[in-house]
């Protein structure tokens, strides 16, 4: 999730100013900056939220600039000089600055991508519970639970309870938006940056290959993690309050629920997260 250096930021248009050195002798250096021309291209300072043209100036021969922040008078982005584990490891630790830096600061264009293989994996989560909870020693129902449109089917019911968590987050931020009617919700990136924070799902295949008696704990933990890490990211993208992320993920959570419970009325084996803790508990 994490890009650090430069080779993670948004490409910009540099520009060419003279700097006079020496005694007596002026020579003309090339300074590089990573402005881009168009107001399209904003960053944003990782401590304050505010807006910046610019991250960095590159003088040639290596040496850089980084641009300090006119608000609070602090570098604009100091993980353009960290190396990426550790803006992963930032970013684990959920903390805003590393999540400005990966959502404003840089071009990361892995988000469907993340999506589709997060889907897999709690797809599969529900196919491998879903076989473990219906052993026979009938070959026929090996065969039948083996087959491949199990899988489909447990794919299409993971997207469906996602897009209606999703759902639910954008139906409160979009009911609550008279009340911050002077600020503009960017639906778009606060999109992006769910997507990005639901990375945790990607530890629910260790959490199943490697079984153990404390594999329920570990899935209750990861739930925990994802939903935590998308807190962090309405609160970055939007820069509201505590309490206005955690109700929109309150939010999310009932729409989710309200779907999970059709899929049971309609008789459906969703596997859900309850049903998993249940029988692995038994």
């Amino acid at each position: 999730m994490g890009t650090g250096g430069q080779n993670g930021l948004r490409p910009g248009k540099g520009n060419t100013e003279g700097v006079t050195e020496g005694k007596g002798k002026t020579d003309e250096v090339t300074v590089t900056s990573n402005t881009d021309a168009s107001a399209s291209c904003q960053y944003r300072c990782i401590e304050c939220n505010q807006e910046a043209k610019e991250l960095y100036r590159d003088y040639n021969h290596g040496v850089l600039k980084i641009t300090i922040c006119k608000s609070c008078q602090k570098p604009v982005d100091k993980y353009i000089e960290y190396d990426p584990v550790i803006i992963l490891i930032n970013a684990i630790l959920c903390k805003a600055q590393a999540y400005r830096h990966i959502l404003f600061n840089t071009k990361i264009n892995m988000h469907g991508k993340l999506c589709v293989f997060c889907l897999l994996c709690e797809a599969y989560l529900r196919w491998w519970q879903l076989q473990d909870s219906s052993r026979s020693i009938d070959p026929d129902d090996f065969i039948r639970y083996a087959k491949e449109w199990d899988f489909y089917r447990m794919f299409a019911i993971a997207s469906l309870e996602q897009t209606a968590y999703f759902i639910g987050i954008f139906a409160f931020l979009w009911v609550e938006r008279p009340i911050r009617a002077k600020e503009k919700l960017n639906f778009t990136l606060l999109l992006k940056a769910l997507l990005l924070s639901s990375y945790g799902k990607l530890l629910l295949i260790p959490a199943v290959i490697w079984e153990h008696d404390y594999t329920p704990l570990c899935l209750r933990l990861i739930k925990v993690f994802v939903l935590t890490s998308n807190f962090q990211a309405i609160r970055v993208t939007l820069n509201i309050n505590r309490k206005l992320a955690f109700l929109a993920i309150l939010s999310g959570l009932l729409v989710e629920s309200t779907m999970v419970y059709f899929f049971q009325r309609m008789e459906w084996a969703v596997g859900s997260d309850c049903a998993i803790y249940k029988s692995q508990d038994f």
